[in-house]
């Protein structure tokens, strides 16, 4: 049985002492990130390495392809793909053709991580950015609009699928209010359950299907005034699971982001014990990784279940002339960039 974590790795090729801590470790999976990416053909080596290692070739492999700023795989072995926000500007004045166009960029960045091995892509962004926030969301988000968000980001899941790649929506139960980077410091967000409910948790609730999803390190008082979401139980069970109704394959944001200030071992149990399926550590450094092992369970019954369940959404590819799929984008997205 795999165990329940995503670990990243340290460069473009495995070491010999990373392949054999991944074959005593057996994670879930493994992410990707711009330290590990060059070329294509480097890319999809180094893809079958990690999933030799745990000798499952369905071991997924993630990464943060969103497109803008936050783009592991880019130029010129990519194509640049426009951060999200630009599809909440055409939404402004066509709703129906929004969607439209976020659905094939989906697509068009799914096919090509399709092609090097990647099947798991940590978008859509379904946070709803207010004003005053710190800019780490910024234009990763569509726009401020939670309806707007919930309808593109549903795009964005079904272009994602047809490429044949699974997504992520994040970072439930909502980023947008942060006015700290979770990366750095432990946002705190003191707005009122009920607004929270008719704002924050609408795209979520929209999307509350999603096969996989992804939590926020932000403490939310109005439901548990000590502990992110990503280690309350409270938030997890009551509100991502319970009033969102989030039912896919819960994964932590990173657990060596500095929003969690206790010992990494520790965060571990408090994620998976609150109500996470696997936990996702980056950093790709080793000792880390190995503190986490020691303190890694297996995936529980319950996870494996919606592992799998996440697995059987997806649908057959079917071929796509991707030249015309990517002239058709340009034109409807040249007025707006």
């Amino acid at each position: 049985m795999p165990r329940a974590a995503i670990f990243g790795c340290a460069g473009t090729e495995l070491g010999v002492e990373e392949r054999y801590f991944f074959e005593n470790a057996n994670p879930l999976g493994f992410i990707l990130f711009s330290r590990n990416v060059e070329t294509p053909e480097q890319v999809a080596r180094l893809v079958a390495e990690l999933r030799m290692a745990v000798g499952r070739e369905d071991a997924p492999v993630l990464i943060d392809q969103e497109g803008g700023r936050v783009q592991r795989a880019g130029p010129p072995n990519w194509k640049s793909r426009p951060p999200q926000a630009l599809f909440g500007r055409i939404a402004e004045k066509d709703r129906p053709l929004a969607r439209e166009a976020a659905s094939i960029n989906a697509q068009l960045i799914a096919l090509e991580l399709y092609e090097i091995g990647i099947d798991v892509n940590c978008l859509p962004v379904a946070d709803v950015p207010v004003e005053g926030a710190h800019d780490v969301i910024g234009d990763r988000a569509f726009c401020k609009h939670p309806q707007v968000i919930a309808e593109l980001g549903e795009a964005v899941i079904a272009g994602t699928m047809a490429g044949g790649v699974m997504p992520v929506v994040k970072h439930l139960p909502g980023h947008g209010r942060a006015r700290q980077d979770s990366h750095k410091d432990l946002p705190r967000v003191d707005t009122d359950a009920d607004t929270l409910r008719e704002t924050d948790f609408v795209p979520f609730r929209h999307l509350y299907y999603a096969p996989w999803g992804m939590t926020a390190h932000i403490v939310f008082e109005a439901f548990d005034p000590d502990l992110p979401a990503t280690l309350s139980e409270t938030v997890i069970q009551e509100v991502i699971r319970g009033e969102i109704g989030f039912r896919g394959f819960l994964l932590s944001d990173d657990l060596m982001m500095k929003a969690l200030k206790e010992p990494v071992e520790t965060n571990v149990k408090f994620a998976l014990d609150a109500g996470c399926d696997a936990v996702l550590h980056c950093n790709g450094e080793l000792d880390d990784m190995i503190a986490v092992a020691n303190v890694l369970p297996e995936l529980t019954p319950m996870s494996l279940q919606r592992f799998q369940s996440a697995q059987a959404m997806m649908p057959f590819i079917e071929e796509v002339d991707v030249d015309a799929l990517q002239a058709h984008l340009d034109e409807i997205i040249a007025p707006y960039v």
